[in-house]
């Protein structure tokens, strides 16, 4: 294919703009990064830096007053912490899922929305990992979740299901960071090519790039490098949200003692994962105008993995009041009776509200291909989800 020969159409439906070619798609791109950051970026990036200021400061006065100012001054229940990790590993699975699992099952469609969806995997996991930190209340003796033989000759407990998320989430991390890495490795040679009026961007790209020229054995590799991060990737879409589950499942609680758990924090994940990248992708499609990349045909396809993996979570709601029922414990009974109707009713409530009966809108072909209705979803969906880990 020529660089200037606009991109044919896949199937009946076209992947991206009329009379877009393979030099439109890449000045696009390239275009995000070489021109200057505009007002309003800085503005907002402003009031971002504020907002992680005072997440610092708040954490800084847990430390100081102890994990007993959330309430959780108790060994059975957990606090706001747990309710924010499990939220944000799950909205870290989206981006293995897209890249990985899409990118195995030969899905073209993948390429143009999964930067977004690995990108924010990073930052999810990442802001994941700040939490079990925090919960084990003495930050500053966290390195005993570590197997390493420390100076009060403690190991680790293997029992402890923080030990497991640690595992877990940090070989997730490591998988996705690599995926990203390697992928990135073509489009940063490009942006070094690119770079003719910066020196020092020229080199960092060129230390970046790792030497690319875009030969055939550097494809050959390329190609195989990422194939078999994909499959190692794939596993880790099941296995780490299971392990975060085990938090819940291993314990004797009535409402968390359930084999259901695993299956159904996974397709949680998904669901809330897809929805993050829906919000970042409509915002970015929008300031930085690519419409002939990220086209309306993207856009639908997302929204019916949001519709497919949100009937799984309604149907694991209605599995959790059977088996409670089921059961005839009249502790397990009571717990879900008294989530629909007890003094948390109107978070359980919000969480059916936004998880349940908002999505169904896109069985309809005019909303799944509105942007306004699937923005306004894709953020009523994590509010859903974020109060689902919360009851």
């Amino acid at each position: 294919m020529s660089y200037f020969e606009p991109i044919k159409d896949i199937g009946e439906q076209t992947l991206v703009g009329e009379g877009t070619s393979i030099r439109v798609v890449t000045d696009s791109v390239s275009r995000v990064t070489e021109n200057k950051a505009p007002r309003g970026w800085w503005i907002l990036f402003l009031i971002s830096l504020s907002f992680a200021g005072l997440f610092g400061a708040a954490v800084t006065y847990l430390v100081w007053r102890g994990v007993g100012i959330w309430g959780n001054n108790s060994p059975v229940y957990w606090g706001w912490d747990i309710t924010n990790f499990v939220w944000w590993v799950g909205i870290g699975h989206a981006g293995t899922l897209i890249s990985a699992v899409l990118f195995l099952f030969r899905q073209r469609w993948r390429t143009a929305i999964n930067r977004f969806a690995e990108a924010m995997t990073i930052f999810a996991v990442i802001c994941a990992l700040i939490f079990p930190g925090i919960h084990v209340g003495r930050p500053w003796l966290a390195y005993y979740m570590f197997p390493l033989p420390n100076s009060m000759s403690v190991w680790p407990n293997f029992k402890s299901p923080l030990l497991w998320d640690l595992f877990a989430v940090g070989t997730y991390f490591t998988v996705s960071l690599l995926f990203w890495y390697v992928g990135l490795i073509p489009d940063l040679a490009t942006l070094r090519d690119r770079s003719v009026d910066s020196k020092i961007r020229r080199q960092i790209y060129g230390a970046l790039s790792l030497g690319w020229r875009g030969s055939h054995r550097h494809w050959q590799n390329y190609e195989r490098a990422y194939l078999i991060l994909a499959s190692i990737s794939t596993p880790l879409v099941l296995s780490v949200h299971s392990v975060v589950s085990f938090d819940f499942a291993t314990s004797v609680e009535p409402g968390w003692h359930t084999t259901i758990f695993p299956p159904y924090f996974v397709a949680g994940a998904v669901f809330s994962g897809f929805a993050m990248v829906m919000t970042v992708l409509l915002i970015a499609r929008t300031v930085f105008k690519l419409e002939h990349i990220v086209t309306m045909l993207h856009l639908e396809l997302m929204n019916k993995i949001i519709l497919v993996t949100g009937m799984l979570v309604v149907y694991a709601y209605g599995m959790e009041f059977f088996t409670a029922w089921y059961s005839g414990s009249p502790y397990e009974w009571y717990v879900f009776l008294n989530r629909a109707g007890g003094p948390y009713a109107w978070a359980y409530w919000t969480m059916i509200s936004c998880n349940v009966i908002f999505p169904q809108i896109f069985w309809f072909k005019k909303a799944r291909t509105s942007i306004p209705v699937m923005f306004v979803i894709s953020i009523l969906v994590n509010i859903g989800m974020w109060f689902e880990r919360f009851v």
